[in-house]
């Protein structure tokens, strides 16, 4: 070194492993016709929220998503409906504010309802009305509280484990539905009773869906529609097979998750 004189040596760059993660990712959801940005850890996107878009049926004028999440579903049906307006309910203000975010991105006209559900004067300060719905879709969170054991992560821990009662969830859902709208949920087949329940004499033209992982395997999803006034029997249709024997996706299974193909309505 030269007498008198400091050598200042650059700081090095840090090792892809010294850097924190984002938060977030952002994904291309084919079956959705969306890209969307989603928390990195917790509940992600997946097939269920596919299927769901995919059996929600004709087009309306306004829809509810209810336990929106991220917008995944809300958002694909927004797309697919230019003219439709949408109201996305969920309760948990930092996958609204990604809800939000998405919507904006996506270009659709949404409105991010962050309230619970369940707490109707908060609905209604949120102008949140019931009986407005055309379209009222949910994929509400499968587990029941202290039937499993709650993931350390909370907003995971939220999206699987329900803080009330399924049959809570199905009627303050209805409760947004206009008569005759169509209420489509995505359901474990073992909720299917308490779902039915629920649903009792407020849907009829309950149609159900059984959702197979293989030919010949026993269902793992219920795909459950109906209309809100309507007399019409109850339908149990031809189940929906997601992979061949040597695991690939069926024809349609593939179509649906290239966003390519849907189910046309509740029939």
């Amino acid at each position: 070194m030269q007498r008198g004189r400091t050598v200042l040596t650059p700081p090095s760059e840090p090792s892809s492993l010294d850097r924190p993660e984002p938060a977030t990712t952002r994904d291309a959801i084919h079956g959705l016709g969306l890209t969307l940005i989603q928390p990195r850890a917790g509940h992600r996107v997946g097939a269920d929220a596919v299927l769901l878009a995919a059996a929600a049926g004709p087009p309306v004028d306004k829809l509810v998503d209810v336990g929106a999440g991220v917008g995944a579903v809300g958002l694909s049906l927004l797309k697919r409906w230019p003219h439709a307006r949408g109201d996305l309910v969920e309760i948990a203000p930092d996958l609204a504010e990604l809800a939000r975010e998405n919507a904006r991105e996506a270009g659709v006209e949404a409105r991010v309802v962050c309230v619970d559900l369940f707490d109707r004067k908060a609905r209604r300060a949120a102008e949140l009305r019931e009986g407005e719905a055309d379209l009222v879709v949910t994929n509400p969170p499968f587990y029941a509280a202290g039937s499993v054991r709650a993931s350390p992560d909370s907003a995971r821990a939220r999206a699987h484990v329900l803080a009330t009662d399924l049959g809570d969830w199905i009627v303050a859902s209805l409760a947004l539905l206009r008569p005759g709208g169509r209420f489509v949920m995505i359901c474990r087949p073992e909720d299917l009773r308490a779902a039915l329940e629920a649903v009792g004499q407020r849907l009829g033209g309950v149609a159900v869906r059984p959702v197979h992982p293989k030919a010949e395997a026993a269902a793992i999803r219920i795909l459950l529609s109906g209309v809100k006034g309507s007399r019409a029997p109850l339908a149990l249709l031809p189940g929906l097979t997601l992979h061949e024997a040597d695991g690939n996706f069926t024809p349609l299974a593939a179509a649906i998750h290239r966003g390519e193909a849907r189910f046309d309505g509740p029939r």
